[in-house]
């Protein structure tokens, strides 16, 4: 970067700061109308100010972790930085986007003889395996297919692919995701440092320009990656190493697997969250887990709003069952964390729904008022996560429909937690 693209990238940044203290400033002087009424309304006061503290902590984070992310790269070990690498790719019914996924792997700018590509064929009943034997016999003769007729799961065919794989550092990718292959390195390279044992790239939707819902959803992806899982990488503790594109240290994984494989709640067998569980199990385990902005992937996003709703419920469910499981074991790993950020996050994602009624329905009912302050107060926050964003963000065209995404989450997506919780015995995936 020459000397004026970085004297404008200042100037740019400390625009953008200069922006986001004002509108901290106005949070403020929202909440401080607040002030008055705390009397009348003590819990959703003391509630908005537990929120607007924790939110400024994750912002923190964010903010320390470029710099906490470079020390882990400055304790490398020279013999690991270009380890055996094994890619598995689980996958059913994907004949539109298998073949893309697969030639990507082989892509990566990667020493070609440490590259090994395992597709697990998990009951397709499309021309999937014929693509994956087409690309074996025509392109790519190392590629290693697992073909089961019948469908066992995600995680039976992860947990397969540990299993036979001969890299020491193992990538899962959905079958509709892939690491851009000239950042491919730089998914590797943190785990020189050997208290490494998952990274977790940055992802983007390939098919963000499809149509207003997939704009949305690459609005809340880059909040999700460069701010939120960038605050927990400060720590090192990454509470969900993505299952579109991260990668594992297998010696660290094995001694799990079984456990993640047979992982139940109330006596019936998990079938879906199974990134968010295998990190758990990681950092139950006492091992660290890292984000990487270097690291470039893209993912497939719900193109339809029933396709999102089910995707959500499925999350939900799966936060629900692994808050409850990280909760039981965290305090003993990482007590800072645990208090000043995981049980915080955790009470929050149970109570905003409940608040949000309150706000919307009860107070309005009661006061026979509009609750203008409650919802102006959402979109200014809002407002300042994406400045904060906008400094990390280049040329990301789509960061205003966060806006969007978080008016949806305040009438619509926090309240399906609720029907996550009636519908947590149902282990289907619910698929598109």
């Amino acid at each position: 970067m020459n000397g004026k693209a970085k004297t404008y990238k200042m100037s740019m940044n400390f625009s953008y700061l200069v922006v986001g203290l004002i509108i901290f400033y106005i949070v403020l002087l929202v909440k401080s109308k607040t002030v008055a009424d705390f009397s009348v309304d003590p819990l959703l006061y003391s509630y908005a100010m537990f929120v607007i503290i924790f939110l400024l902590f994750r912002i923190g984070g964010a903010v320390l972790y470029r710099g906490t992310y470079l020390k882990v790269l400055d304790h490398e070990d020279v013999g690991l930085l270009y380890p055996h690498v094994t890619f598995i790719i689980p996958c059913k019914n994907e004949e539109k986007d298998i073949h893309k996924t697969v030639s990507k792997c082989f892509d990566a700018e990667y020493p070609k003889e440490l590259i090994e590509v395992i597709v697990i064929n998990d009951g397709s009943t499309d021309r999937t395996c014929e693509i994956l034997k087409k690309l074996k016999e025509e392109k790519f003769p190392n590629l290693n297919i697992i073909d089961w007729k019948e469908n066992r799961g995600k995680r039976e065919a992860m947990v397969a692919g540990f299993r036979l794989a001969k890299g020491s550092i193992v990538i899962q990718l959905d079958s509709d995701s892939y690491i851009e292959p000239s950042s491919f390195k730089k998914l590797i390279a943190p785990f020189a440092n050997r208290q490494i044992a998952a990274v977790c790239a940055h992802a983007d939707p390939e098919n963000a320009d499809y149509n207003f819902i997939t704009k949305m959803q690459a609005a809340y992806y880059f909040v999700s990656f460069r701010i939120m899982k960038a605050a927990e990488s400060s720590f090192y503790t990454v509470f969900c190493c993505s299952g579109c594109s991260s990668a594992y240290r297998k010696s660290a994984v094995m001694p799990v697997l079984d456990n993640w494989l047979n992982e139940s709640f109330l006596g019936k067998k998990v079938t879906y969250g199974d990134d968010r569980a295998l990190t758990s199990w990681l950092l139950k385990s006492g091992h660290k887990t890292v984000y990487s902005e270097d690291v470039q992937a893209y993912t497939i996003v719900p193109e339809k709003f029933r396709q999102l709703l089910t995707q959500q419920l499925r999350w939900k469910k799966s936060w629900i069952i692994n808050s409850i499981f990280t909760s039981s074991f965290i305090f003993k790993k990482q007590p800072f964390v645990a208090v000043f950020y995981f049980y915080p996050l955790v009470l929050i994602s149970y109570l905003a729904p409940l608040m949000g009624l309150h706000s919307l329905i009860y107070i309005p009912i009661r006061n026979s008022v509009t609750p203008f302050f409650y919802i102006f107060g959402i979109f200014i926050i809002t407002a300042m996560v994406i400045f904060m964003a906008k400094m990390y963000s280049g040329s990301r065209k789509y960061l205003g429909y966060f806006f969007v995404w978080q008016g949806l989450n305040m009438v619509l997506f926090l309240y399906i937690i609720f029907y996550a919780a009636i519908r947590i015995n149902d282990r289907g995936w619910g698929t598109r």
